[in-house]
Parts: structure tokens; sequence; C-alpha cells
């Protein structure tokens, strides 16, 4: 087994302009976005990183610049450690990353993903859309802009909307951090509930009231 400061130290000769990245868990590199393919690659042949475990992305906030860093987590089935590739998106306004998929196909559905809920697009990717959104959902629910309440969206199916168009509600509920009522009940048993519901029951009160 290669020890990871070796990985990190080759690393970064093979790519000069790599950094070490602060982590409590796992080697991570900084890198340019126009080398984390070929260091990837590197990693799977020379040190036998072979299974992509993730590819996901941080939003950093609308004040930061770059606002959006895209993360590539590998693993070594022989060697049985892990290393974290970083590397930020050059624009705040549309990210942008290169597809790993042709070096890892589980990539394909981990950058969907990445796209659906963060809004990186994923350069030559075979097929960049939704997976768990609709196509045509104008949001990307994990950025940190988007209303821990939700953002009320109509839906794209009439069938389901006329089925669910009673309890239609953003979630999770406004007004946290969620709490339950102590003394009650089992803590345990306890369905969480916001501190400020004012709009749950404004929705669930009868017309008729």
């Amino acid at each position: 087994m290669t020890a990871p400061a070796d990985v990190t130290a080759s690393l970064q000769a093979k790519f000069p302009a790599a950094t070490l990245r602060p982590s409590g868990d796992h080697p991570a590199l900084n890198l340019p976005m126009g080398e984390v393919v070929a260091a990837l690659k590197y990693l799977r042949d020379e040190f036998a990183y072979d299974f992509l475990v993730d590819v996901t992305a941080i939003d950093n906030g609308v004040e930061a610049t770059p606002r959006f860093t895209t993360v590539w987590h590998v693993y070594s089935t022989t060697g049985h450690g892990y290393v974290r590739i970083a590397s930020d998106c050059a624009s705040d306004e549309d990210p942008v990353a290169p597809t790993v998929s042709h070096i890892w196909p589980t990539a394909n559905w981990h950058e969907r993903e990445t796209y659906d809920l963060l809004g990186v697009k994923f350069s030559d990717h075979p097929d960049l859309r939704r997976i768990l959104m609709w196509d045509g959902y104008p949001y990307h629910p994990l950025r940190k802009d988007f209303p821990l309440a939700g953002i009320q969206t109509p839906l794209p199916d009439l069938e389901v909307a006329d089925l669910t168009k009673a309890s239609v509600k953003p979630a999770p509920m406004m007004g946290g951090p969620f709490v339950a009522s102590s003394g009650e009940m089992n803590m345990t048993d306890a369905e969480p509930r916001a501190k400020d519901e004012s709009w749950t029951e404004r929705r669930e009160k009868p017309a008729s009231e």
C-alpha cells in the first residue's frame, strides 16, 4: 500500500499547481480545473484508485469568489485508501467542470445529481439532465440561496398535482430550526416540528373558518 504522503507528493510533483487542501480525514488536494481529468487518471493508473466514490460540489456562498468548488472522491480497492480532489469553478453564474464518465462510467449519475441539485454543468457528459427533479424545474435545491422552506412550484404532471394539491407544502416546514415539545411525549418518537408553523396552519385551516 502506498502511503498517503507518497501519493500527495507524487501528485504535486506531477502537477506542480496542486496544493494541499485542509482535511481532517483523507489526503486532499486543490487542482486547476484543466488538470483534474489528468490527475484522476494518474491516480487510477499509477496508484490503483480504481473506484470513484462520488462527485459533488460545494456552494461557498453567494458572496464568495469562487462560489462553487467541484469535489471528487476516489478509493483504491487494493490499497484501501481515499483521495479527495477539489477544483474551483471559474464562473459563479455558470459553473462548469469536466466529465469523468469516460474514466468511471458511474460518474454519469453522480454528475447528473450534482448538476440537478447544485447547477454545476459537466462538459462532454453523454446525457446531462436532471436525475431527481423534473425537466424544466427552475431551481437547484442544494444551493445556499435556496430557502430551507423550499419554493412552492407547480408540478408538471396534472394528475399528480390534482392528487397532492390539498397537501402541497414546502419541505421542510417553514420556521426552523425544528423542535419537539419536551415533556409531552417520548422524544425518540417525536415528529420534528418547526417553531413557526403559521404558514402550515394557514394552508391547513378549513376554508369555512
